[in-house]
């Protein structure tokens, strides 16, 4: 397979729209945050929350956050005027936390702003939203022509054009490739049929290319190999750090400390650790003077590395030492909105209790 991407005819290019547009009012997707084609456009509001949940988040996962997310902020208003702890303990279990600090900077900048802009460029402006999340708003919610290109499209998009070039430098090529084929009409219905298409069709593994409407002008197809496109950079081994943390419990109640705003976890509510994140040379040094002992190890897997934390369980000390923080009920600790990783760490120790 050459390395340069394929070309399209003009004729192609056109078609393509017309074709996919024709599969997606057949087969679109019922989705908590979609309108179906026909329908009038989703509030901005909606499909900006959907979208900063769902990237590097699968649809699955999102569905329940976004459903108890507008119970409790039906509007950007509601939601500007939350209390950041609140807002951050709501998203725990979704990861990525700077896009919750992002989510709540962007929500004061729409209230202080009155309205979300109608323009992609006016979207590009707010705080946390990137090229991708500006791009999908314009489009789905204001019918804005906009390029969208997420990790589904970015798939269909190289096996259509034959785009051979590794990622990630092949990027900039995939994009001008899909705009190419982006229609100046129903660009939002374009955007969530290439979404869809990538999700069920022109899957990662094992494509469904009879199924696809467009598999008379992929190149992919046509030179053999559709499975081969993306190609991927090799992946590295992620590196493995060591860490512990702290569970210290008196009359039913577990103390917790707020995270630091900035930073890996920041804003969150949390057993105390060691300083893992920034490899801290208190390695294992607890909060405070007491007889501790190991209540067992908690894995937990991170973008970019992989985590053994150490739960260190307290028998008694000197809770005048504690660090700044809250003794919060054993008996509500899901409520507290721990991360993921520390949630394990919960659960481990409550098996202990």
């Amino acid at each position: 397979m050459q390395a340069s991407a394929q070309t399209l005819s003009d004729a192609a290019n056109s078609s393509v729209a017309a074709t996919l547009l024709g599969w997606y009012d057949t087969h679109a997707r019922r989705l908590p945050w979609r309108r179906l084609p026909g329908e009038a456009r989703q509030e901005p509001y909606r499909v900006w929350l959907s979208e900063v949940m769902l990237q590097q988040t699968t649809v699955a996962a999102v569905g329940p956050y976004y459903a108890r997310f507008l119970e409790r902020w039906p509007t950007v208003q509601t939601l500007a005027a939350a209390d950041d702890a609140d807002v951050m303990a709501a998203w725990a279990g979704l990861g990525y936390y700077a896009r919750a600090r992002n989510l709540l900077a962007c929500a004061r900048e729409v209230a202080r702003l009155g309205d979300f802009p109608q323009t992609e460029a006016g979207l590009r402006a707010l705080p946390g939203l990137g090229d991708y999340t500006a791009a999908a708003v314009a489009a789905i919610a204001f019918g804005e022509r906009a390029v969208v290109v997420d990790a589904n499209v970015e798939r269909v998009v190289a096996r259509l054009f034959a785009i051979a070039a590794p990622l990630p430098g092949a990027r900039p090529a995939i994009r001008a490739a899909t705009a190419t084929i982006t229609p100046d009409v129903r660009a939002g219905d374009f955007a969530q049929a290439m979404m869809d298409l990538g999700a069920t069709v022109c899957t990662v593994k094992a494509p469904r290319c009879l199924l696809c409407p467009l598999r008379t002008e992929c190149k992919a197809l046509a030179l053999g190999e559709p499975e081969r496109l993306p190609v991927k950079a090799a992946k590295k081994a992620k590196a493995v750090r060591q860490g512990c943390a702290f569970w210290i419990e008196r009359d039913g109640h577990v103390w917790l400390v707020q995270r630091e705003g900035k930073g890996m976890l920041g804003g969150m509510r949390a057993l105390p650790d060691d300083g893992w994140v920034a490899r801290s040379d208190g390695h294992g040094v607890p909060p405070m003077p007491g007889k501790w002992r190991a209540g067992g190890v908690v894995r937990h897997g991170f973008t970019h590395f992989d985590l053994e934390l150490q739960l260190m369980l307290c028998d008694g000390g000197d809770l005048s030492r504690l660090p700044p923080g809250e003794f919060w009920p054993v008996d509500q600790i899901e409520a507290a909105g721990l991360p993921t990783v520390f949630a394990k760490a919960a659960r481990l120790a409550l098996t202990d209790r």
